[in-house]
């Protein structure tokens, strides 16, 4: 048993509130973490204002990075002192997870949504009482956690926490749905609806593999700038007119639409972007979208869900690693850091736009 910090919220919607937690040592095929950098993601917000009551107090956190401190005993090519990007959690052997698809494990979501481990635990207590974690299988708004093997990727020495962080989540996410779904060709039109962190990594994927134009759409002015600044050649607020200027823009339309911010009436707009036979593609946790059916077959549009950016994190994540050091993918554009005791502020600055990938640093 270690005695840690973890945010942690008592109710749906609570803050985070940093307190004293006991963790469990590792399991047989468990490590344990120490926590160098964790990224805040949307979906850490949404799930925490709609997490179930019966699963509080709960540790969120999916996008942590730091150095293996101790490895269960049946835990094999990882070791004590290995830098690692953690990523979410899936189970190995059914048939998406041997089919090198493991964002889609048939037991996806008891192990990452449950508010434990696929058999109903949680490695974390408060006060004797069960903490609920295993959030992405990691809970990693703490300063240690203990993740199964699988949801652990080596990196190199030298890669910046800063930047190993977010790819366990947004960064494989936006460039995962680029070049491991979509897999554009060259001088390929594609646009970004939402400039957070995974519409500027699909972006940056997009502009690394050589599609043209690549054009971002976001209401933020910064955030537009930024776009143009990563190789988009054009970056539009949101407004009327909108589907007209992308279609200008683009030559008759896009090959490729990839809609970040889960709002339904922006579906439909990544619909009317695309020339016939282009894809669409939902990333943004929202509502309930409605098409016209018609409108779909008329233009032979291909409608996409991609969760994790389709993504084998031990194969994808040394790949956008390598990326990062070639300079085709500078994840470090996005991020702005904050002390963990300060995830508050850092929250709040995500919440008005003021940063686009916030990253939590531990001391």
């Amino acid at each position: 048993m270690r005695r840690v910090r973890a945010a942690v919220t008592g109710a749906p919607g609570a803050p985070f509130t940093v307190r004293a937690a006991d963790l469990e040592d590792p399991r047989a095929h468990e490590v344990l973490v120490r926590m160098t950098a964790v990224g805040i993601c949307h979906t850490d917000l949404g799930m925490r204002d709609s997490w179930p009551l019966h699963l509080t107090p709960m540790v969120f956190g999916h996008e942590g990075t730091g150095r293996i401190e101790t490895v269960g005993a049946e835990v094999t090519g990882l070791a004590p002192g290995d830098r690692v990007c953690l990523t979410f959690a899936s189970c190995g052997t059914c048939d998406q997870c041997t089919a090198d698809h493991p964002a889609y494990c048939r037991s996806a979501r008891a192990r990452n949504l449950s508010g434990g481990r696929a058999d109903g635990t949680t490695p974390l207590s408060l006060d004797g009482s069960p903490l609920h974690a295993g959030f992405f299988g990691q809970s990693s708004f703490a300063t240690y956690a203990v993740v199964h093997e699988r949801g652990v990727v080596r990196v190199p020495a030298g890669l910046p926490d800063t930047v190993a962080a977010p790819l366990g989540c947004s960064g494989q996410t936006g460039a995962g749905t680029v070049l491991n779904r979509l897999r554009p060709e060259p001088g390929s039109a594609l646009v970004v609806l939402g400039a957070g962190a995974v519409g500027l990594s699909a972006l940056m994927a997009a502009v690394a593999v050589g599609c043209d134009p690549v054009v971002a759409v976001d209401p933020v002015a910064a955030r537009r700038d930024l776009a143009t600044a990563l190789g988009a050649k054009a970056a539009l607020a949101p407004g009327d007119g909108l589907v007209t200027a992308l279609h200008d823009l683009t030559g008759g339309g896009a090959h490729h639409v990839v809609e970040t911010t889960g709002r339904p009436h922006m579906a439909g707009r990544a619909v009317g972007a695309l020339r016939p036979r282009g894809d669409v593609v939902l990333l943004g946790l929202g509502g309930e979208v409605t098409f016209d059916v018609l409108s779909l077959l008329a233009k032979g549009v291909r409608v996409h869900g991609v969760i994790e950016g389709d993504s084998d994190p031990a194969r994808f994540i040394p790949e956008l690693v390598d990326l990062y050091e070639r300079g085709l993918f500078p994840l470090d554009r996005l991020v702005t850091t904050f002390p963990f005791e300060d995830i508050g502020v850092a929250v709040a600055a995500m919440g008005d736009g003021s940063v686009v990938k916030p990253v939590l640093t531990f001391a």
